[in-house]
């Protein structure tokens, strides 16, 4: 092959992406700029706003997962344009729903003589908020057959201090007064001896929490459900029933603990709320609700979409969202099975341990949970009179390193006592684990160690590296 002379350049080459006008001058940031990016331009220019952001995967804070396999990436950014809720246009997506929900109900062993029903959400705070809804209109018309006077007081939630911000926010939406059960150093969970003491016949249910937040534990649901059957024995006119808040227990416990009794098996259980982008693996952006049967759903509460003709039920606070988060929740479901999500969440135990066990051997911290049912492990610093230093600078000394281990106070009645908490996800594993015991081990020794100089002599001296 013979080649010529070319006397033009068949396509003109691009400028550099850091010599392009746009990086030669600062852009308007809270207004738009007057003129259009080229795509790789502004690509570079929102990549470059991230780079001091923290890594998500040493973000110990963080329930929410932050890593799935890459195949259901490619499967969730080919489904992002898909509206959730257009049952008509995307039915093979409603049908994908309609399994999810029979899978975590069969999961959370719903009854078989009982007709239950569900929905995805955005997240379990939705989940939350509908089933609170749900309480707060059955509750009602309890309330009114019973011939109580619905404008005496104002109705109630009864919860322990533990509980998400969520329910806050749900009981200020929906006026609704929360009665909140004290915690302490020997109830860590919720009360259940004195939970009765918060009942009356204004209250629109309980709330168990299954993996408190700030510490990990589980409430005693088994015991919690005793206590209430007991109750409905004498109140068989204003019964009350129990919602488990199991945003991040749920899709963990079955694995890891299938003995324990938490969910539908427990009578009084009459829904529970989950979020799939914690231990469920999806990204963030999914939850879930299940009634164990339709007669605790309020029909005043459902609306009709229409679907293929016809209409079909739903339920949200929520309306137009992808439908990304709810395909990937599918896929791992098909991809893990039963046998897949015990080895990941087995494994995501063993690792809790592990870090609980090194910790301990450090000397420096008492815990206050061990990671022996939600793999969370939280402690305090085991008290001494010639150390310097608190939680809040581990967690600065720790950042040095990229890992985000928060540092805060308990709930009220215990706001005096700061504690460090690690929640391990199913990406943590065990070799992150070791890599985060060496810094953390390095970082106590530091601030074991750490001295303010004071200079005296203001006279210029050598400081830093002497090379």
């Amino acid at each position: 092959m013979l080649y010529g002379k070319h006397d033009h350049e068949t396509e003109e080459y691009l400028t550099p992406i850091f010599g392009n006008p746009a990086e030669q001058h600062d852009l308007p940031k809270y207004r738009l700029a007057q003129h259009a990016l080229a795509p790789r331009e502004a690509d570079r220019l929102v990549r470059d706003e991230l780079l001091d952001e923290g890594n998500s995967r040493l973000n110990l804070a963080t329930f929410c997962q932050t890593y799935m396999e890459p195949e259901a990436v490619e499967l969730m950014k080919d489904t992002l344009a898909k509206n959730a809720i257009d049952k008509s246009e995307y039915p093979r997506t409603a049908e994908i729903e309609n399994r999810c929900v029979n899978i975590i109900a069969n999961l959370w062993h719903a009854p078989e003589n009982e007709k239950f029903t569900g929905t995805s959400t955005i997240g379990s705070s939705e989940a939350c908020m509908l089933g609170g809804m749900a309480m707060k209109f059955a509750w009602r018309k309890r309330a009114t057959k019973a011939g109580l006077d619905l404008n005496a007081q104002r109705p109630n939630l009864v919860i322990s201090a533990g509980y998400q911000v969520c329910w806050e926010k749900f009981c200020v939406y929906w006026d609704i007064d929360m009665h909140v059960v004290p915690m302490d150093e020997h109830h860590m969970s919720l009360d259940v001896d004195h939970v009765l003491d918060y009942v009356d016949d204004y209250t629109i249910g309980i709330i168990g929490i299954l993996g408190i937040t700030y510490t990990g534990q589980y409430d005693n649901l088994e015991k919690l459900d005793t206590v209430v059957t007991k109750y409905n024995q004498h109140h068989s006119k204003l019964p009350v029933y129990i919602h488990v808040d199991a945003a991040s227990g749920g899709f963990y416990t079955p694995f890891v603990e299938p003995q324990l009794a938490w969910d539908f098996r427990l009578k009084n259980v009459i829904s529970i709320n989950a979020s799939g982008h914690k231990y469920g693996l999806v990204y963030p952006g999914v939850g879930w609700v299940i009634w164990r049967d339709q007669r605790f759903l309020p029909k005043e509460l459902v609306f009709k979409v229409s679907y293929l003709g016809g209409e079909l039920p739903t339920m949200a606070i929520n309306f137009s969202h992808s439908a990304a988060q709810l395909i990937g929740q599918y896929y791992n479901f098909v991809r893990f099975g039963m046998d897949g999500y015990k080895e990941i969440q087995t494994k995501t135990h063993n690792v809790a341990h592990y870090l609980a066990t090194a910790l301990k051997q450090l000397g420096e911290f008492t815990l206050i949970n061990d990671g022996h049912q939600l793999p969370l492990i939280c402690y305090q610093l085991t008290p001494r009179d010639d150390r310097e230093w608190t939680l809040y600078d581990l967690s600065d000394r720790l950042l040095m390193s990229g890992w985000q281990v928060p540092s805060y106070p308990l709930p009220a009645n215990l706001d005096k006592q700061v504690i460090q908490r690690i929640v391990v996800r199913a990406d943590f594993g065990m070799n992150m684990a070791h890599d985060f015991m060496d810094d953390l081990t390095t970082a106590v020794n530091d601030l074991n160690h750490a001295h303010i100089v004071y200079h005296a002599d203001e006279s210029p001296k050598k400081y830093g590296f002497t090379h």
